[in-house]
């Protein structure tokens, strides 16, 4: 058992595939030159889902023959980028974002708090998630993870006023002063103790896990649509009232999303 931190990874996101790809490249390299241009295949396929509402060419042509005009011309909006990102900023603008559900992003989320996925879990449009079960992975100290971790919260980690203990347990004297993240560290190591009493008593593993706190920590893969992505974000973002875990989670996801589609930036620094 031990206090834990977060981690997030870009497992996978949208890519083209090999054979349309190869397309762009040889098939009409008379037309269009995917490769000359400074284009993600994530904007590829943003481009096709929203040019196909518009566009009397076929969804499998609108890269090859309109792709030169978007991303070889800058914005005619005179804002920043290519005439392509002039495109996305008018489809946000007119709330068209449906034609951004084509761009997914799968994530692996380690290390953070059942109080946390409970949050994360009321997002479920666009959102698809894998948790690791308390059910079927066992937390007592002599199984494979030595018991369960835990997050310790920002607000409890940053206290500075010293917690006056009750009757907490029977090893723990009335009236004892104690800082608040020590009281909570003895919360956590009384819980792994009612835990393995249970385990030792012949409970199953996934009636023990009811004594187990929302500070415990989980792992999760989680697969979210672009559209999806931005609504989170802006409800869950620094500065809007979120608690700071899942603040901390919409930034991770954030930056990962902008590394791999750079684009995608002006919509995240958009929103207030």
């Amino acid at each position: 058992m031990a206090e834990t931190k977060m981690n997030v990874q870009l497992l996978a996101h949208t890519q083209l595939s090999d054979k349309f790809y190869q397309s762009l490249l040889h098939e009409t390299s008379d037309v269009f030159h995917f490769d000359d241009y400074e284009a993600t295949d994530g904007q590829a396929v943003a481009l096709s889902a929203i040019r196909t509402c518009y566009s009397a060419n076929k969804p499998s042509e609108i890269v090859s023959k309109e792709g030169a005009k978007y991303f070889g011309n800058s914005a005619s909006d005179g804002g920043p980028g290519t005439d392509a990102d002039r495109l996305f900023r008018q489809i946000v603008a007119s709330k068209h974002t449906s034609t951004l559900e084509h761009l997914t992003f799968t994530f692996a989320i380690e290390g953070v708090s059942r109080a946390l996925l409970a949050q994360l879990t009321r997002h479920r449009a666009g959102f698809s998630f894998s948790v690791q079960s308390q059910r079927y992975v066992r937390m007592g100290s002599g199984d494979r993870l030595g018991g369960f971790d835990y997050v310790v919260p920002e607000k409890v980690a940053s206290c500075t006023k010293d917690v006056v203990t009750s009757q907490f347990s029977a090893d723990v004297e009335m009236g004892e002063i104690l800082p608040a993240t020590t009281y909570f560290e003895r919360a956590m190591s009384a819980i792994q103790t009612a835990y393995d009493e249970l385990r030792e008593a012949g409970v199953p593993a996934e009636d023990c896990r009811a004594v187990l706190p929302q500070a415990a920590a989980t792992n999760l893969v989680m697969t979210v649509n672009l559209r999806a992505l931005l609504d989170f974000y802006a409800k869950r973002r620094r500065g809007n009232g979120a608690q700071a875990e899942i603040a901390e989670l919409a930034e991770a996801l954030r930056r990962a999303v902008t590394e791999v589609e750079p684009w995608t930036a002006q919509f995240f620094d958009g929103i207030s």
